[in-house]
């Protein structure tokens, strides 16, 4: 079931350490996954930012399951599943979520910067790669995928 944020900063905080730790540990080197989530995780930060982004959150049986940000301009943030919980439809039901508001809310763009990882499934939803994408976190470079969901996606 999809929710609204409503203070679970600490558990949303370890719920993307845990899957950049456990998930993403596929596709990136260790010194690049502790550069994206590094440790100890600074709590305050998530809480600052949790308040400021709101998150839309799938809960199941009151565990916090996935978390996904959308920006005002559309921008898709953060998109995070707990490894608990993949392969459960958890990522694809936040992305449709997300992706319905956008429509209701006739958004010119919805766009995302998508790790190796997550890159299938926004493909898989009609996102179309715009380029690849280099980030540099505490002096390690992290590439990913700039995506972009045309006003028209073709089903």
């Amino acid at each position: 079931m999809i929710q609204h944020y409503a203070g679970q900063s600490n558990e949303i905080a370890e719920l993307f350490y845990r899957s950049i730790h456990e998930i993403a540990c596929s596709a990136y080197s260790e010194d690049q996954l502790n550069a994206w989530a590094p440790y100890p995780i600074d709590y305050e930060r998530w809480k600052y930012r949790c308040e400021l982004k709101r998150p839309f959150l799938y809960v199941i049986e009151e565990q916090i399951a996935g978390f996904i940000e959308l920006d005002p301009d559309g921008h898709i943030d953060c998109h995070y599943v707990h490894p608990n919980f993949t392969r459960r439809g958890v990522a694809t039901a936040l992305l449709n979520h997300v992706m319905e508001i956008a429509l209701q809310l006739e958004f010119d763009r919805l766009f995302v910067e998508a790790s190796h990882v997550i890159r299938p499934l926004y493909e898989k939803q009609g996102f179309a790669v715009v380029k690849a994408n280099q980030v540099e976190r505490n002096g390690i470079v992290l590439e990913n995928w700039i995506m972009e969901l045309p006003r028209n996606p073709k089903s």
